[in-house]
């Protein structure tokens, strides 16, 4: 049988001890990091509910619960005709309201409600930014933030991660 025996320098084991819990924490963190991100994505969907919209009360307050603030009233209400068929230029918007959980193909042929409110909060921006509620049977099915404002965009309705809503602690 053959014994080794090496001696243990102190340094070196102070180095490896810090880069293990250096390891550790960074896998920790990691992790922490998208459970807090998966939470908030289930915390948004939990808390804005979208059926039951009976009103525009209960519209304002489905976009507030996103972190909008937008007029108290539409500043336009209008009926929109869903396709039977998608062809391919739908494929960006229905791609967008699938990530939201919203399924547009079911409501193929339906003619649904789409409420569009002026938003007040978005980050840089103040004007020429909307809103967009698509409503069939007391029912929000499909939604997006837009702005019309030099090249323009449209994304979902969350409220862009790493910014305030502006919206006091109360709201």
């Amino acid at each position: 049988m053959l014994i080794v025996a090496k001696k243990v320098r102190p340094r070196r084991l102070f180095l490896w001890m810090i880069l293990a819990a250096a390891a550790v924490g960074v896998l920790g963190a990691g992790a922490g990091v998208a459970r807090e991100a998966r939470d908030a994505q289930t915390a948004a969907q939990v808390r804005a509910d979208p059926a039951g919209i009976r009103s525009n009360e209960d519209r304002v307050a489905y976009l507030q619960k996103w972190g909008w603030i937008t007029g108290e009233e539409p500043a336009s209400v209008e009926e929109v005709l869903i396709p039977e068929t998608f062809d391919a230029s739908y494929d960006d918007y229905l791609a967008l309201q699938k990530s939201q959980g919203f399924d547009l193909t079911a409501y193929a042929g339906k003619t649904v409600k789409r409420y569009t409110y002026a938003v007040s909060n978005y980050p840089g921006l103040r004007q020429d930014v909307w809103a967009c509620l698509l409503v069939y049977k007391k029912t929000i099915i499909g939604g997006e933030v837009f702005c019309s404002q030099g090249d323009g965009f449209t994304q979902g309705l969350a409220y862009p991660q790493g910014t305030s809503t502006g919206q006091s602690k109360g709201a």
